[in-house]
This record gives C-alpha cells, sequence and structure tokens, in this order.
C-alpha cells in the first residue's frame, strides 16, 4: 500500500464509477456511522424497486451487484489507500438487500427487528462475523488486492446470515 490513507469527499467520489458505487452513491459520505446511513439508503431503495421486483430480479440485483461490487470496493478501497474503508458500504447495501428479500413479506416491525440485528452484527462482529472480517485482511502495509475487496462483502454476507439466522430461530419458536 503506498501512500497516506485517502479522506472521501464528493468531489473524490465523482471521479470514478467505482467510487460512487462503493460509497453507496454517497450514503457513505456520512461523517457519522457511514454503515449505518448505507444500510438506511438500501432500506429506502428496497421500499422504493419493491414493487418492480419478484425473486429472478432480487437473485440477479444482488448476484450482479456482488460481482461489480467486489470490482467497485476493490479498487474504492485502492484509491483510498485504506484496506477496509468505512465509507465503502455497497457491502452493508447488498447485504441487506438480501435480507429484505428473504425475510419478506415482513412488515415494518420485522423490517426494523432485521435492520437492528443486522447492524448489530456488522458492527459488534461477534463469532463468524469476526473471524469473516479477519480472512481476508491485508497485512500492515501490503498491497490492496482483490482478496481484500471481496473480505469488504463477506463480512456483511456472513452478518446477514447470522441475522438470518436469529430470525428463522424467533420464527420457528413463536410459530410465526
Amino acid at each position: 500500500m503506498s501512500g497516506a490513507p485517502v479522506r472521501p469527499t464528493p468531489a473524490f467520489m465523482w471521479r470514478h464509477p467505482a467510487r460512487w458505487i462503493a460509497l453507496g452513491f454517497g450514503s457513505g459520505l456520512s461523517p457519522k456511522a457511514p454503515g449505518t446511513v448505507g444500510t438506511l439508503w438500501a432500506w429506502l431503495v428496497a421500499a422504493l424497486i419493491a414493487p418492480w421486483m419478484n425473486d429472478l430480479a432480487w437473485a440477479l440485483l444482488i448476484g450482479i451487484g456482488t460481482l461489480v461490487g467486489w470490482w467497485a470496493c476493490t479498487r474504492c478501497a485502492q484509491h483510498l489507500n485504506t484496506p477496509d474503508p468505512g465509507a465503502v458500504v455497497w457491502d452493508e447495501v447488498l447485504a441487506f438487500w438480501l435480507i429484505l428479500w428473504l425475510i419478506a413479506p415482513a412488515g415494518f416491525v420485522g423490517q426494523i427487528v432485521a435492520f437492528g440485528l443486522f447492524r448489530f452484527f456488522d458492527a459488534a462482529k461477534p463469532g463468524p462475523v469476526g473471524w469473516a472480517d479477519r480472512l481476508f485482511k491485508a497485512e500492515r502495509g501490503a498491497a490492496i488486492g482483490w482478496a481484500q475487496g471481496f473480505g469488504i462483502l463477506f463480512d456483511d454476507f456472513v452478518a446477514a446470515a447470522c441475522t438470518l439466522v436469529v430470525i428463522a430461530l424467533w420464527r420457528a419458536v413463536m410459530g410465526g
């Protein structure tokens, strides 16, 4: 990794398409809790596009979004000279879309619970999420490569899986 970390700004974001994708179309530029703001942006977009989405559309959006996101997150991390920048929120976006798709047709309260669980798993990184977060970390000073870009996405997908397991267990116990 060469150079000091770069602070993302709106001007930085607009200079490369990977940046505006990885930075969640600006939601990752939030000075406070960019991961939470990115997740809220994902929720808003999901609500807006839901009337036109079916299972195939969600699967394609998340699948293609993951491939494009791998490229975008890798490039943006390289441009920021930071292996896992907090401003990169495309990982939260994809993971929360996956959750919303798989818990549908959950109502507003169910979605709030999913949001809270996901933010807990993503931020606190308990158990498997912490393992996933450490799995693709680069050595200090090493170049940021495709493995680190994948790692940016991977731990959020594990956080999504943990969220979905908790929701499934709750539904099984409560009979809903």
